[in-house]
């Protein structure tokens, strides 16, 4: 999967927020804000195809975290990610 075109990561006031370019994106609804876990996984996975898997080594990688929590975790994310129509 990958991160669709049109979406970016930004630090707005301190809250890590995602901006949508385009008028296909634009959903003014919602605001989409993430920690920094799910920040640092936006950015070493953006512009980039990804897996599940990639996801949960970077958390490995940063975190002293089990994998199973790590997987857990991830699962969550990347629901969240297809269900706000951020990835493809």
């Amino acid at each position: 999967m990958k991160i669709k075109n049109g979406f970016e990561l930004r630090n707005v006031c301190g809250e890590n927020v995602i901006i949508a370019h385009g008028v296909e994106n634009i959903d003014f609804t919602k605001v989409i804000t993430l920690n920094e876990s799910a920040a640092l996984i936006w950015r070493q996975v953006e512009g980039k195809d990804f897996t599940e898997q990639d996801m949960t080594k970077i958390l490995l990688d940063e975190y002293e975290v089990e994998e199973s929590q790590a997987q857990a975790d991830v699962k969550q994310l990347l629901s969240s990610w297809v269900k706000a129509g951020l990835v493809e």
